[in-house]
């Protein structure tokens, strides 16, 4: 059937214009105007986008799957405890969606491009808020549980993903013209969130000793997600392999896919870690720790999706109302001919 399809055209970097440059990318670069068929269309070739959209849809699939699980079969909404796994799993599964579409669609236009991605830094963020939801339900050290910090904690979370978003959309404007700037401003804002949301599970696997550590079989697991959240960082900062040949892993291999599978497999023994730790220490934490609400779960989540929305409409609008440039209009008319 795709057979009788005529699939779009790539191109190489000379070709397109530098605002869709990849570092090292050389080429199987998509029509930088293409229609939103032709974007579709191009999941079905192999383009240097085509494994980073599929290594984050098939995926959301998974996530769906163990949410609706949750929901269904542990009738969620009647236990108060798994209200936070509940909204981790939604967070799971809203940011590498996010993501897929974003690298679908994001060839359409300049504009279309920054628009796609700002949604693509909100659901990071909120995949964030989601971790630090479950970390403050299950994952505090036995001896940080009811402390000021872990009363804290979750006001603090919900405050970096508005700093998380609003940096990194923030990120793209001086991309062109500084994009070393732009990248390690957008580097700092993944990072902050994710090192603060990881503070008690840093402390609890790596510091503590003695009495109150909460030292079980769940610290493998989570020793598997920190290690791959390092390098799922580690890559993105990096660009390797391609930055070593560039032209060499245009279309399979190169960073940005690597960035993908070790974020999904790190989020995949994350989900296990937080479950397993669910279940063992239930009845500790049902007497000892903070009570599980609706405001510190659901509701921090909504506040969240709020937020973040309003920071993509503020920094869209501008590309929305703005008159095209005479430089966009060149960028145009040489791009879409």
């Amino acid at each position: 059937m795709l057979s009788l399809i005529k699939l779009p055209r790539v191109f190489t970097i000379n070709q397109v214009p530098k605002v869709f440059h990849e570092d090292s990318i050389m080429s199987g670069y998509r029509h930088p105007c293409s229609s939103a068929t032709d974007c579709i269309l191009s999941l079905f070739q192999l383009t240097n986008e085509t494994l980073n959209i599929w290594t984050h849809f098939l995926p959301t699939w998974y996530f769906l799957w163990k949410l609706l699980t949750v929901v269904l079969m542990q009738a969620a909404w009647q236990d108060s405890f798994t209200w936070p796994l509940v909204v981790f799993l939604l967070s799971c599964c809203v940011y590498p969606l996010a993501s897929s579409c974003a690298h679908t669609f994001s060839i359409m236009s300049v504009r279309a491009r920054h628009i796609c991605f700002f949604f693509d830094y909100g659901a990071l963020s909120f995949y964030s808020l989601g971790s630090a939801i479950t970390y403050s339900a299950y994952v505090f050290p036995d001896k940080w549980v009811n402390s000021i910090f872990h009363q804290c904690y979750i006001p603090m979370a919900v405050l970096n993903t508005v700093i998380c978003t609003t940096l990194a959309c923030y990120s793209r404007f001086p991309e062109c013209q500084s994009p070393r700037f732009g990248k390690v401003l957008r580097i700092f804002a993944f990072a902050f969130p994710y090192l603060f949301d990881n503070i008690p599970l840093f402390y609890r696997v790596f510091l503590c000793v003695g009495e109150g550590c909460t030292d079980n079989d769940t610290s493998v697991l989570h020793y598997h997600h920190i290690n791959l959240a390092f390098l799922t960082g580690f890559l993105f900062a990096t660009h390797l392999p391609e930055r070593l040949a560039p032209g060499s892993f245009d279309y399979i291999g190169h960073s940005h896919q690597l960035f993908h599978v070790c974020g999904i497999l790190g989020t995949h023994f994350q989900m296990n870690a937080i479950e397993q730790d669910m279940v063992t220490r239930r009845q500790w934490l049902l007497t000892h720790s903070l009570p599980i609400t609706m405001a510190n779960t659901l509701g921090a989540g909504l506040l969240c999706v709020v937020l973040n929305l309003g920071i993509i409409v503020l920094f869209s609008l501008p590309l929305l109302s703005s008159p095209v440039s005479r430089e966009r209009k060149a960028t145009k008319a040489s791009a879409c001919n």
